[in-house]
């Protein structure tokens, strides 16, 4: 899919890429979040934003800082100005975008849709919120809800090999950071870095620090969306898989008890971690989770009575 790329000037004197799909003027539209190293090029953006398109609608991918990656060279980063990425836990940058998007088209219902650390993210800002959100209803998939869990969860079994796959995109990541502003990062350590092998190591030795937190822990209890679910005052739909090696059943049951009202979970035996896939596979699988939060806000549109359901 073809974007219209914007880049926003945050409080903090840096850049936010926000990748605008086409759509009728003045159609909903939906905020999408991607999940960890993703961006608006990932396939599962990509996916939501076509069902968004057909329903429509318009969609606006947020490219998390230091995620924004040039479609035509997709190697290449969009460096950010200030010594610091993201995490799960980080709302601020959500907040302007919606803020953003909704004094600009006041009369324009919009949605969210989070995957994984976006849904995170999402449901944390949701909290956050309550009842005054801009956004009317969102949905997420595979989310993360206990970090402290998940960052246990995956140093067990296949758990390794997605951290370690993620490590070879997240230590370059802080190590330029580390190059490129020294005295503010004077408190990292470079060789930590680079022997970091697990997500709680990474987060001990850059997350946490490079962010204002006191400790890994401290990090992931401030940061997981757990402690927010009560207080979400929007219609929203979360689906989880039992064997997401992400984040472990019992936090999912965690999640569940304590969401407010306003959350509705669909929790699946099956699926990994955003593997929802049925149908005909490999010959014509269907995306069941993309397409199912993509209606979810359908049928929200249409309780309000506006949105297209084409």
């Amino acid at each position: 899919m073809t974007f219209d790329r914007e880049v926003l000037t945050t409080p903090d004197d840096d850049d936010l890429v926000l990748d605008h799909s086409p759509g009728p003027p003045g159609s909903p539209r939906v905020l999408l979040l991607h999940g960890l190293e993703g961006s608006a090029h990932s396939w599962h953006t990509q996916a939501l934003a076509l069902l968004v398109l057909r329903m429509g609608w318009r969609a606006t991918a947020l490219n998390f800082r230091s995620c924004a990656r040039d479609p035509a060279e997709i190697k290449r980063r969009l460096p950010n100005r200030r010594p610091r990425l993201y995490h799960s836990g980080d709302t601020g940058d959500l907040a302007l975008v919606a803020r953003t998007l909704a004094a600009r088209e006041p009369q324009t219902p919009l949605y969210a849709l989070g995957f994984s650390l976006g849904g995170n993210v999402l449901l944390k800002w949701l909290g956050e919120m309550g009842a005054n959100s801009p956004v009317l209803a969102a949905a997420t998939i595979s989310v993360p809800y206990d970090l402290a869990a998940s960052s246990r969860f995956l140093e067990r079994r296949a758990g390794r090999a997605y951290a370690a796959h993620f490590m070879k995109r997240l230590k370059p990541k802080a190590l330029d950071v580390i190059q490129r502003f020294p005295r503010e990062t004077a408190h990292l350590d470079p060789a930590q870095v680079r022997a970091a092998k697990t997500f709680h190591e990474f987060d001990r030795f850059v997350t946490a620090p490079l962010h204002g937190f006191t400790s890994a822990d401290d990090y992931y209890e401030q940061a997981s969306s757990l402690g927010y679910l009560g207080a979400i005052g929007v219609p929203t739909l979360c689906i989880a898989s039992e064997d997401d090696p992400f984040c472990p059943a019992s936090a999912i049951a965690a999640a569940r008890r304590s969401a407010s009202d306003s959350v509705t979970f669909e929790v699946t035996s099956w699926g990994g971690h955003a593997g929802f896939i049925a149908g005909a596979w490999p010959w014509r699988p269907s995306y069941w989770a993309e397409e199912e939060v993509v209606a979810w806000l359908r049928r929200c549109a249409a309780v309000r009575g506006g949105g297209s359901s084409s």
